[in-house]
């Protein structure tokens, strides 16, 4: 019961009050660990290929096992001081770790510049969500970057953190931030992380590949509740889920293209470098700004879809 109070307190500050920017986040405190460890470790491993590889390894090894570690001592600690701090800390620190308010929030922001009509405005504003280059992305683009950015993050950023959190609490949802954490920094496959962030890349992969598919259907029955059209979100997901080089990344994305009848994915630029990627979805219709709104509604109305689901799996699970 402890638990579910805590995942559902959390779920309704996020939804209440977005992310409390006024409070330095604990996702950064990992990106600095991150970040540290790295330089660390590569002056240990230096030019060596199957060193990088190892100590990419050790790096995801000693950023879990901190992080967990350290949220653990620290709500023993609070026990300590008093009997409720514990579930005081651990509802605060679950709320901190969903992101869907602050993940429309920044949405928000492109459509509000595209509705504007200001393009390096828009670029600019979805630069701060996306990993792609933004500099020569029309306005066609920015929106896709915007929505795949948003159908991926429904599950990155909401429905697997609540995932985990409804099976262990914060120090289970602060692992899986850890995993996702190290693969958003060092899992790319570009010169400098090809072999270093390998472990952290296969990993993430390892973690998200329940709750990606959880989501992909949670998102096909919301699509059907808000009258999107959840029977192409069916067909393209069964079709281009796996349109993707991530085996997570496209589960999502292939049911909001499919919801929306819009195409999305496609080639794009990381680093100044070309990267060619098969689409995902049929272009029935234009993609344009309304649809980043769209996505934010399939975003919400699956993650409580994800919260009623979790709550009565955990229910049945006492009786």
């Amino acid at each position: 019961m402890r638990i579910t109070v805590i995942c559902l307190l959390a779920f309704l500050s996020d939804l209440l009050f977005g992310d409390p920017v006024w409070l330095y986040h604990p996702v950064r405190m990992i990106g600095l660990l991150i970040a540290g460890l790295e330089k660390i470790l590569r002056k240990a491993a230096g030019e060596s290929v199957k060193r990088l590889m190892l100590a990419g390894g050790i790096l995801w090894i000693l950023v879990c096992n901190i992080t967990v570690g350290t949220v653990m001592l620290l709500l023993y600690l609070a026990e300590k001081v008093h009997p409720l701090l514990p579930f005081v800390l651990e509802a605060f620190w679950c709320y901190q770790l969903l992101a869907a308010a602050s993940l429309r929030k920044e949405s928000m922001k492109v459509f509000a510049r595209l509705e504007a009509g200001d393009l390096p405005g828009a670029r600019q504003a979805v630069s701060m969500i996306v990993g792609r280059d933004t500099e020569e992305l029309t306005e066609e683009g920015v929106t896709k970057a915007a929505v795949e950015t948003i159908a991926e993050n429904t599950s990155d950023g909401v429905i697997a953190p609540l995932f985990y959190m409804m099976i262990g609490g914060a120090p289970l949802a602060f692992l899986y931030k850890a995993v996702n954490t190290m693969d958003s920094m060092i899992g790319y496959k570009n010169e400098r992380y090809l072999y270093f962030g390998r472990a952290a890349a296969r990993l993430d992969d390892v973690f998200n590949y329940i709750p990606a598919r959880i989501s992909a259907l949670l998102m096909i029955a919301a699509a059907g509740l808000l009258r999107f059209d959840a029977k192409n979100a069916w067909r393209i997901y069964r079709r281009d889920g796996r349109n993707h080089s991530s085996p997570n990344a496209g589960q999502t994305e292939a049911v909001c293209a499919g919801a929306l009848r819009v195409e999305l994915a496609g080639n794009a630029y990381y680093f100044g470098k070309l990267y060619e990627k098969p689409t995902i979805g049929d272009p029935l219709r234009d993609v344009c700004p309304g649809d980043i709104k769209g996505t934010c509604i399939l975003m919400y109305a699956s993650s409580l879809l994800m919260l009623f689901l979790g709550v009565g799996i955990r229910m049945i699970c006492r009786m």
